[in-house]
């Protein structure tokens, strides 16, 4: 196999079974129990539905499907410009080394660039030193003063109707 034979392009509703299989192979990988089925409903509704909610771009060698990226845009108020969030990349193990990640993570460039992007963003989880040697290699760099906070669903519950949080 050559890096020329993989493919990278907008996915679409027909690729929804291949797109599902690719976001439980990442579950595996990171140990994380994949969506439910009515996780995975969302998730084709959210991608493919009249209100996308993001993009999923697709690699491919000959007609499988070997790794997705989901993206989608933010926004920086300091910058005044958008930023594309890259939200997941993946390559199933056994085509690791095909290229097909360098593919899509190109190809994630190239859209924040036809964005009008002024960067691309991401989060890796701290154990997944092969993502971080990829992305080093390939020029990004860990921002160590920014932390990332998050809120779940019961948190946002309380949060929304807290009249005095934190006080």
């Amino acid at each position: 196999m050559t890096k020329s034979e993989i493919v990278v392009r907008q996915a679409s509703l027909e690729d929804a079974a291949a797109f599902l299989s690719l976001v439980i192979g990442l579950a595996e990988y990171e140990k994380l129990p994949p969506p439910d089925a009515k996780g995975r409903e969302r998730l084709i509704e959210a991608a493919f539905g009249p209100r996308k909610r993001f993009d999923v771009l697709i690699a491919e060698l000959g007609s499988t499907a070997i790794g997705y990226a989901v993206v989608f845009e933010t926004y920086s108020t300091f910058l005044a410009r958008p930023k594309l969030f890259l939200e997941d990349l993946f390559v199933n193990p056994e085509y690791r080394r095909s290229g097909a990640g360098d593919a899509l993570i190109k190809a994630c460039a190239r859209e924040a660039i036809a964005r009008g992007c002024a960067r691309m963003e991401w989060v890796v989880l701290d154990w997944n030193e092969p993502a971080m040697r990829f992305y080093r290699a390939r020029g990004a760099t860990h921002l160590k003063e920014w932390y990332t906070f998050s809120l779940n669903e019961k948190e946002l519950k309380r949060l929304s109707v807290d009249a005095n949080p934190g006080a």
